[in-house]
């Protein structure tokens, strides 16, 4: 006696050699990541990855010691003085602030100097940093400069 599964198949087109093989794109458009895959892939660089935790540290949402072991000592030095007076904490309670872009230069091998435009409510603020690259191949950041708020 012969017994049938009940599975379906489906057809499938024929590539070339007689592979089967889903339908191809053919127009040049490519769909764009999801926000959370932009967002992983942005933190993945020492740029964004570093000015993220310079915002929790400098908008108060984060103790200065968080950064101890990514500063040098003079960056740790400038976050504990800017640190404490919470510079990037947003004036009435409401939206956290966040790193709309950052950009960098690469004056040589090993150091990264960058800038971050960060959004506090509806100010624009200024934050640069420089990071070097240690023996042990870690990213810590060097130099820490907030600028002025601008409307």
């Amino acid at each position: 006696m012969h017994r049938t599964t009940g599975s379906t198949r489906t057809a499938r087109t024929t590539g070339p050699g007689g592979r089967t093989a889903p339908p191809r794109r053919t127009d040049a458009r490519r769909p764009q990541p999801a926000p959370a895959a932009r967002r992983r892939e942005r933190e993945r660089l020492p740029r964004y990855w570093f000015a993220e935790r310079l915002l929790l540290t400098l908008s108060g949402q984060r103790p200065v010691h968080w950064m101890l072991g990514h500063t040098l000592g003079a960056a740790y030095d400038q976050l504990a003085v800017l640190a404490p007076q919470a510079p990037l904490r947003p004036a009435p309670p409401g939206r956290a602030p966040f790193v709309r872009h950052c950009g960098e230069f690469l004056p040589r091998p090993g150091v990264i100097e960058a800038y971050a435009r960060v959004v506090v409510g509806d100010r624009l603020h200024a934050l640069a940093f420089r990071l070097e690259r240690g023996t042990d191949r870690r990213w810590r950041c060097a130099a820490v400069e907030l600028g002025g708020a601008r409307t």
